[in-house]
């Protein structure tokens, strides 16, 4: 019993020593802004939505999408970033690489209240998830390009992309905001200094 005891003792304290050893290092990646989660991209360039990016990831904003009446809204999209990537932004205006957003979208549902007309989310629809990367990684990728990695993942599946090529899909959204890093920054309050 006194062996196994022993045993338990030093194998909390190997854990606890690894885990203060750990800590500086997820202290720093924090801080260059390297996602500490999971990737979101294998060696092969194919993104997926990282599983804990509402519990490890920092909120950046949020959009309403009104509807075609002009009646409350009908999408609301909720916007994440990787850690560090707000604090690097502010710093250069710019994104650093490996930096990852992950937009949610929702579709609204809109109702009158007491306070007025109101929109919430609803079902979600999906995922798009952008990786900066300047050192452009995946040249072969019709997902990669002008300093980002671009997918479209449906709410059925976190791991299998929809998006068959950035440029016919998801680049013409953003040709607005190209002089911004490809990213509507004026949206995200946690931007701005």
């Amino acid at each position: 019993m006194t062996i196994l005891r022993a045993a338990g003792v030093a194998i909390i304290v190997v854990l606890g020593i690894a885990l203060v050893i750990r800590q500086p290092s997820l202290r720093a990646n924090v801080a260059s802004g390297v996602p500490t989660g999971e990737t979101v991209a294998d060696r092969g360039g194919h993104l997926h939505v990282p599983d804990d990016y509402r519990t490890t990831y920092q909120l950046l904003g949020s959009w309403a999408i009104a509807t075609d009446d002009g009646h409350g809204s009908k999408e609301l999209h909720v916007v994440y970033a990787s850690p560090g990537a707000i604090d690097a932004y502010r710093k250069d205006k710019r994104f650093p690489d490996g930096a990852v957003l992950i937009k949610e979208v929702f579709e609204a549902s809109t109702a009158e209240m007491t306070t007025g007309t109101v929109s919430h989310a609803g079902t979600l629809k999906g995922w798009f998830v952008m990786v900066k990367d300047t050192a452009n990684k995946h040249p072969d990728s019709a997902l990669w390009g002008d300093g980002w990695g671009w997918s479209w993942f449906d709410a059925g599946d976190r791991s299998k992309t929809t998006t068959t090529s950035y440029r016919a899909q998801c680049q013409a959204c953003h040709v607005p905001a190209q002089e911004s890093d490809w990213v509507y920054v004026d949206g995200y309050p946690p931007l701005k200094q």
